[in-house]
Order: structure tokens, then C-alpha cells, then sequence
């Protein structure tokens, strides 16, 4: 069963599974949820199950075609071999594949030349050709306007699968051009199982809300202390003298955009968690803390709109201080 190892997501999986069990599958899906709750998966699992080979609708996963299309390339870029699965992502492809490096987005360089230099041929091996988009929001206004018409239209056996954990980022033309299949949090059952079978402790799981990713990240001994440093930092910065001995935070730890997301999060956790245990016993004290839980999330609000991370975290500390 192609879709067997995926966990938590019945309801995609059934909707997935009854498109190819009939034959009907739509050419342009939306996969969208939380980071690390099975999107890639699934949408890797779903291009096997249209280039395979083998004579099963959901991928007969033995057939040479099946296999080649979850290996991906020894070197860079790490793509599938599969010539008719084809991936993209933001600073995928080298500048001497797409001419121009992508700072701030999959550009349309890329989609002309990965994409629409691609779409208007045959599969190479006669079953389907499949374009993969990881973190489609990303797509810049000019990229994603260069693949509407395709989106909309494309050739016959020609199939999109745009992953976003941000849909409300996607422009209105690109949603209405693709079939929303959503994908939920993962319950902290799942999550411990997923935990141990990579050697993690389980209780990772109450902290990584619903994602895979989160708590095998959360997992890493290296990138939680990082985070729980930075908690720490923080906290201390709130209750400092004043408020230039809490700047330095910002000139230390705002530098990474991805980075800091993670820290962010984890602090925001921390303050809830701390809220809801205190909420019997000391109100007052439970309210401010989710106050400062509010601050954090309009910090990690601001980063998502590309504020200058140093600034954000200077304006979080100062927030933080009045909350």
C-alpha cells in the first residue's frame, strides 16, 4: 500500500486513495498543514502511485519506477531521479541551472525553466509527469503568475502538488486553481511513537503541537538547549534593570530568520505552558504570563512578514517589559 507508513492523516489519505483507485486524479492539489505532519510524504507517496509501473493504483512500491521516484540524487541538487518527478523549492537549483540566485523566493526563473520548459512534453516513461512544490507560499507574484495558465490548464498526464503550511500566503488565483487537501496536527499518541522509534525520549511529544518535524528537532539535545537558552535569556532580559541589558539578545540571537522561529516558539510555549499551571492557584500571575505569551506571538506574526529578525526580537524584549 503506497500510503501505508503515513500517520494521522486518514481522511487525506482516503480522499488521495479513491482519486487513484478511479482513476481520477485531479491535476492540481493543494497539500496544506502544519509543518511536519506528512505533506511531503504524501505527496511523494501520490507521484509513486502515478509513475509506477507495476499494475497498483496506490504504487505497487517493487517496480523500478516506484522506487526511483522516492531516490533522490547522491549530489546537489538532491532531487528525485525519476525523471518524471520533478521538485522545487526555493534555492533548489544552483544559479547555473536557473540563472539567478533566489534570495527571498522560488523565482520565475525557476518555474520557466524547471516548469514550463518541462510541462509541455510527454513523461519521459509514458505514466505521468509530476511537479512537487515544497513551501509554495514561497512562489514570488511573478513566479506564481508564470505558472497559472499551466496550473489551470496543463497537458495531459501533467500533475501539481503544491505544499504550504501557509496557505493564506498563496495568491487568490493560485488557491482557486488547486483542490485543498488538509492535513492536521498529529495527536501526541503518534507523535511519542514517532519519538521512539528514532531513539528519542517520547515526552518530546507534548511540546512539538501536532508536528513530526518539532519533536524530533525538539528531540536534538544541541537545538534544545539552543532553544531552552534562549527561553532563559529572555526571561531574564523581561525582569533586567533596564532595558539595554537584554539588547544584546537581539544582536546575538536575531540574525537567523529560521532559527529564531524555533526560539520563539519554544518561548511561547514555555510562557503558556507556565499560564495554564498557574491558573488555579495564582490568576494574577497566569494572566500576565499569557499577556507575554501574546507578545511572543506577534513577534513570530512580524517575522513572518520579513521585519528585520534583530528588530523583532528588540521590539518583543520591549513589549515583553510593559505586558
Amino acid at each position: 500500500m503506497s500510503f501505508s507508513h503515513i500517520l494521522g492523516q486518514a481522511t487525506a489519505l482516503q480522499t488521495l486513495e479513491r482519486a487513484l483507485q478511479s482513476g481520477r486524479v485531479h491535476h492540481a492539489y493543494r497539500f496544506e498543514g502544519p509543518e511536519g505532519v506528512g505533506k511531503e510524504k504524501t505527496a511523494f507517496a501520490l507521484a509513486r502511485a502515478l509513475v509506477c509501473t507495476g499494475g497498483d493504483p496506490l504504487g505497487c512500491e517493487r517496480c523500478r519506477a516506484c522506487q526511483r521516484a522516492l531516490t533522490l540524487a547522491e549530489g546537489e541538487p538532491r532531487v528525485p531521479v525519476h525523471p518524471d518527478v520533478v521538485l522545487l523549492e526555493r534555492g533548489l537549483y544552483p544559479s547555473s541551472v536557473i540563472g539567478a540566485p533566489e534570495a527571498t523566493g522560488i523565482s520565475v526563473e525557476q518555474v520557466r525553466r524547471i516548469v514550463l520548459g518541462r510541462a509541455g512534453f510527454p513523461p519521459h516513461e509514458g505514466r505521468a509527469l509530476v511537479f512537487i512544490i515544497r513551501a509554495a507560499e514561497e512562489l514570488t507574484p511573478q513566479a506564481a503568475n508564470a505558472l497559472l495558465k499551466t496550473l489551470e490548464e496543463p497537458a495531459a498526464r501533467v500533475h501539481f502538488v503544491l505544499l504550504t503550511s501557509r496557505p493564506n500566503r498563496l495568491l487568490d488565483t493560485i488557491r482557486s486553481r488547486t483542490l485543498a487537501v488538509r492535513f492536521g496536527a498529529l495527536s501526541e499518541e503518534i507523535l511519542r511513537s514517532i519519538a521512539e522509534a528514532h531513539g528519542l525520549d517520547p515526552s518530546v511529544a507534548v511540546l512539538a503541537e501536532g508536528s513530526a518535524a518539532r519533536a524530533l528537532e525538539l528531540g536534538d539535545p544541541d537545538s534544545l538547549q539552543q532553544k531552552q537558552e534562549f527561553t532563559e535569556a529572555a526571561r531574564s532580559a523581561i525582569t533586567a534593570p533596564d532595558l539595554a541589558s537584554g539588547l544584546g539578545l537581539a544582536d546575538t540571537r536575531g540574525t537567523d530568520r529560521d532559527g529564531l522561529r524555533a526560539q520563539l516558539n519554544h518561548l511561547a510555549h514555555s510562557l503558556a505552558t507556565e499560564s495554564r499551571g498557574l491558573v488555579a492557584e495564582r490568576a494574577d500571575r497566569a494572566e500576565l504570563l499569557a499577556r507575554r505569551h501574546q507578545v511572543v506571538l506577534t513577534a513570530l506574526t512580524e517575522l513572518e512578514r520579513n521585519v528585520q529578525p534583530s528588530f523583532v526580537v528588540e521590539s518583543m524584549l520591549y513589549r515583553l517589559r510593559h505586558a
